[in-house]
């Protein structure tokens, strides 16, 4: 296998083949630095790479293997970072000049991984504060699509996507909030989870964004955001790894593509018309899948808004000890949330129960709900990070309708890769479960995966 198949083997292959031996972790490490040296410059996924401490978190994994004391289900595997997460001497820089300098701690998920032998390789950018669905910043530039350099790969995992697309690590981490792991994973051809809440730790950074945001997995294959999770779920076994290959059960699918009230999305012809063709996929494979809408209550979209304009507040608060230098849109949206009454913000909290409760009783009926993921294609390059404060309090969430509400409820949601629009843009769907079921999920997921291959629609030329 040469260096450039091996760094796109992604997490799954690369454990197996360092733990049979047939290569090292070095070589699978070295092999992921040289890609990111050559593609990165183009891309600016990462921000900061860690070449020379990776090689030696790869000689200490080789050192293991060599002496057969270890059997981590990650050992010597890259897995690249978002800058929203602690890795323990590097800045969490959150895409912004803002930022307190290097930490000492790794956060929570991060000490996980690195406990299941995986190499950090990097930290990938973000938009400033994690705020915007493009990854645009006026400190470290704009990441971009892989698929097409004058696109943005999405956001708030946007670097995160890019490097996974690229193939320029063998999982990656990333953060959704209201859409930021799914809506760049739809936009850069991977499966992404939005776990459950509360099943991956995100400590330090505990009540992300009042309550909405959690960490999970972005890869080129299921199989590898499953080891990932393998890794990082609190009680972790190989239960991801193994739902990835089992068939599921027969289950009952609503498909839907209303969103819900204010959000006002403009779906596209091909995102429309791809959510269809995985409907009949479902159908074909011998799931019962039938229209039907969710009942969105009112209240969750301004609800939702006011918890994601106080965790901005909140992040800005807790960790930007130079708010000065933070962009003029991030200190006003973050102004905006600061001063919201705190009798808001504990309705907005508080009116969670009852809309769990009222989309809760889709899972009466049925086992998962196929939604579309972002309702158009990607933005070009800069073009998001030009909004000013109101722009972005009118349009954050045009493109990204179908996801937020799935961040008040907690519950579970994938970006599967569903195929290409008209400009060779990937198009991804949604899928949604009950909390607590991420691995009926992942094991859906993996079906459609094998049913209808999506690996070998790479980016060309990257």
């Amino acid at each position: 296998m040469d260096a450039t198949a091996l760094a796109l083997a992604g997490a799954a292959e690369q454990a197996r083949l360092i733990a049979a031996g047939e290569v090292s972790s070095r070589e699978v490490v070295e092999a992921t630095l040289a890609r990111i040296s050559a593609v990165n410059p183009q891309l600016n996924a990462y921000r900061v790479v860690r070449g020379e401490l990776a090689l030696a978190e790869a000689a200490q994994a080789d050192a293991r293997r060599g002496a057969g004391q270890d059997s981590r289900p990650l050992l010597g595997v890259p897995v690249a970072i978002k800058d929203d997460v602690d890795v323990a001497g590097e800045a969490t820089a959150w895409g912004t000049a803002a930022h307190a300098g290097p930490v000492a701690r790794d956060a929570e998920v991060v000490r996980r991984l690195r406990a299941a032998g995986a190499v950090i390789v990097g930290k990938t950018l973000v938009p400033e504060l994690t705020m915007l669905p493009a990854t645009d910043t006026t400190t470290f530039g704009s990441a971009r699509n892989p698929w097409d350099l004058g696109r943005t790969p999405g956001g708030s995992s946007g670097g995160s996507a890019a490097a996974m697309a690229a193939g320029l690590a063998g999982v990656a981490l990333g953060s959704d909030g209201a859409g930021s792991i799914r809506n760049p994973s739809a936009w850069t051809g991977l499966f992404g989870l939005k776990p459950t809440r509360g099943r991956v730790p995100v400590a330090p950074h505990d009540d992300a964004w009042q309550g909405l945001s959690v960490n999970g997995p972005m890869a080129r294959r299921v199989a590898d955001a499953a080891l990932f999770l393998d890794a990082t779920v609190d009680g972790g076994s190989s239960a991801f790894s193994e739902a990835a290959t089992r068939e599921p059960r027969r289950l009952r699918v609503a498909v839907s593509t209303k969103a819900m009230p204010g959000a006002l999305p403009f779906l596209g012809r091909e995102e429309k018309r791809y959510v269809g063709e995985i409907a009949e996929l479902l159908r074909a494979l011998g799931h019962e899948v039938v229209e039907r809408d969710p009942e969105y209550p009112a209240s969750l979209y301004p609800a939702a808004m006011v918890r994601v304009l106080r965790g901005v507040s909140d992040d800005v608060s807790a960790s930007m000890p130079y708010p000065e230098r933070l962009e003029a849109r991030t200190r006003r949206v973050a102004a905006l949330g600061g001063a919201m009454p705190a009798g808001l913000v504990s309705w907005a909290r508080g009116a969670e129960r009852a809309q769990a409760q009222a989309l809760g009783r889709l899972w009466d009926e049925f086992d998962v709900l196929l939604t579309p993921c972002a309702a158009n294609g990607p933005y070009r390059v800069g073009v998001v990070g030009r909004w000013g404060a109101a722009q972005y309090l009118a349009r954050a969430s045009e493109r990204l309708s179908w996801m937020p509400a799935w961040n008040v409820t907690g519950q579970p949601g994938a970006a599967v890769p569903a195929g290409l629009d008209d400009d060779g843009l990937p198009v991804g769907v949604q899928l949604v479960g009950r909390a607590g079921e991420d691995e009926l999920l992942v094991s859906l997921s993996a079906q459609l995966e094998r049913a209808r291959p999506w690996i070998d629609r790479g980016p060309k030329g990257i």
